[in-house]
């Protein structure tokens, strides 16, 4: 299931093993038959680590998604509610054990918090007179979850508000205790660097808990040789632009949730001659996205532009295989064909389902709606009329757009300005009502442009069928993000120091001695290893980005990639918006 994990430059499979352990060895606490209650989120993030084969192993016979009233009915001894502290579902569980039927044989309650315990919620159980029903109160420590062979998730969707809008630095304790069991299983990491506030607290909470574990070093040879930590931002910028990558487009367009996509089941239904259209199908294709799949895992980094091309040149390859059988003619080449035509039937369902998938982008990728958002979002990362009330924007609003379309525009107005003038400020706020990330200037000085200039995030001839520039993920502009990272590998932050200082929040260096004996000894011609945490969210655009330099010949180093969450710009701005006040932990 999860041999993807261990094709990379650092086997990941290590980790996912780590917490199937964990999991298993919490199961095996409660003795007897189970059933698992699951807070509906925590699935998806789940499915990654454990298939149900695995709980059913370990006696889970039903389960039941979290909802109020009466849980539902199963012979089993356990009820276990796996769940995220937060005080709602406390509400929910509460009713869920006063309405358990005390007719029947007592069942024993377990609580699993995932990923840590909570007091607040532990006291609402106790205001709620329910907490003394539970045999077990444990938490389930899952901060980063392994999604493909070069990535790490923590599926923290509050993150980026907690730490800007609230203060609360929860999320950074969470990453701070993930790097650390990455670190347990992978190595120290010897050298940090980060930019930005929360990178500086992250590293100062694993700088302390290293000193507090001083006696347990471990002794593993480490795999990191670097660990960047970037806060989001850092750069705003990136997350509100439209990705261009085929992997992007579908995060944008339908949505990319713990590794599967759901898209409109019209263009994947087999034809037969003559067959009403009535029987078609009306549930939502279902496809699973990792580097598993191997024509995937070749487009899935492309600029949208390049995938008819590589499609196409894959269709005359297949076409060619399934050919070669009738060149066949002894029984050894006959075996030999046989021997290979599951794996030619899978590349042509692949085939298939990538073609359609791309068809479904393409209608959209051609629309005049799409190209005019797309040519004001260049507009505005070129510099051009960013001091202005933008009459695209006004049009949106006056035709009633998506809100959040149109709040990805102006925060890219905002940032690429440094904040609005006060007057276009003033008029956006009174149009939608929404301030979000805008803020009016308060300097008059706008350092996008040196900015843009110094680190060349606009590249005019962005090559979009053979790269040789990160830039070709977002057509012209290169992430500030992955730039950023760039310089550090070669030739060094301090060749940017001016630049540096006009981005938010410190940046910085710091060491981590390793044990005697541990230092690498590099072959010649090896490449280092860096892992690029970034704090707030990540999006496909830039992880293509990353990948690109992971595999330019000349850049001596691979990536891995970390996040808080996986974002895109519509994903992020609703995280940022207005939640009931019982949302919060």
């Amino acid at each position: 299931m999860a041999a993807h994990l261990s094709y990379g430059r650092v086997n990941l499979n290590i980790l996912r093993e780590a917490a199937r352990k964990e999991l298993r060895e919490f199961l095996d606490k409660c003795a007897g038959s189970k059933a698992i209650v699951w807070d509906e989120y925590l699935t998806g993030p789940f499915g990654l680590i454990a298939q149900y084969s695995l709980l059913k192993e370990h006696e889970v016979e039903k389960m039941f998604t979290l909802k109020s009233g009466r849980l539902p009915s199963a012979d089993v001894k356990n009820i276990i509610f796996f769940v995220r502290p937060r005080l709602e579902l406390m509400d929910i569980i509460a009713e869920n054990v006063c309405s358990e039927d005390k007719q029947h044989s007592p069942r024993d309650f377990h609580i699993l918090f995932v990923p840590r315990r909570s007091m607040l919620c532990e006291q609402r159980l106790k205001e709620q007179g329910v907490l003394g029903s539970f045999i077990n109160i444990d938490e389930y420590i899952l901060d980063l979850i392994p999604y493909d062979g070069d990535l790490l998730s923590m599926e923290y969707e509050s993150a980026f508000r907690e730490c800007y809008l609230e203060n609360d630095q929860t999320s950074l304790y969470h990453t701070a205790k993930g790097l650390m069991t990455l670190q347990a299983l992978y190595g120290t990491i010897p050298q940090i660097y980060g930019k930005g506030e929360c990178a500086r607290h992250v590293a100062n909470m694993m700088l302390r808990m290293k000193r507090e574990f001083a006696g347990s070093q471990n002794q593993i040879l480490p795999v990191f040789d670097t660990l960047l930590l970037l806060d989001r931002n850092v750069d705003l910028l990136t997350p509100v632009a439209t990705q261009l990558t085929y992997e992007g487009l579908i995060d944008e367009i339908y949505g990319i949730n713990n590794g599967y996509v759901k898209l409109p089941p019209e263009k994947f239904a087999q034809k037969k001659q003559g067959e009403a259209s009535k029987d078609l199908p009306t549930e939502p294709k279902k496809l699973q996205l990792n580097s598993a799949e191997e024509l995937y895992a070749e487009i899935r980094d492309k600029n949208f532009n390049a995938v008819g091309a590589a499609l196409s040149k894959k269709a005359k390859i297949i076409s060619a295989a399934f050919e070669e059988r009738h060149n066949a003619k002894t029984v050894g080449e006959i075996k030999q064909f046989v021997s290979q035509l599951p794996h030619m039937q899978a590349a042509r369902s692949s085939l298939a389902n990538h073609t359609s998938v791309a068809e479904l982008i393409k209608d959209i990728t051609t629309s005049e709606a799409f190209f005019d958002n797309l040519t004001v979002e260049q507009e505005f990362m070129t510099g051009v009329d960013t001091d202005k009330v933008n009459t695209y924007i006004e049009d949106s609003i006056a035709q009633k757009d998506p809100l959040i379309k149109i709040l990805r525009l102006v925060c890219m107005q905002s940032v690429c300005n440094n904040g609005l003038k006060q007057k276009v400020f003033d008029y956006y706020k009174r149009e939608i009502l929404q301030s979000g990330l805008l803020k009016p200037q308060t300097s008059s000085r706008n350092n996008y442009p040196t900015i843009r200039k110094t680190l060349k995030l606009w590249m005019e001839d962005a090559n979009e069928q053979n790269p040789n520039d990160i830039s070709y993920v977002y057509s012209g502009y290169a992430p500030l993000s992955i730039r950023l990272t760039q310089v550090l590998a070669r030739p060094g932050w301090r060749s940017i120091e001016e630049v540096l200082k006009m981005l938010p929040g410190p940046h910085f260096e710091e060491r981590q001695q390793l044990p005697a004996g541990l230092h690498k000894k590099r072959q010649q011609g090896e490449n280092r290893t860096t892992l690029v945490f970034f704090l707030g969210g990540v999006t496909y655009a830039e992880i293509a980005a990353l990948r690109f330099l992971s595999q330019m010949e000349d850049s001596g180093m691979e990536y891995i990639i970390a996040t808080t969450k996986l974002i895109n710009g519509t994903t992020w701005i609703k995280s940022l918006m207005d939640r009931p006040e019982s949302q919060t932990p």
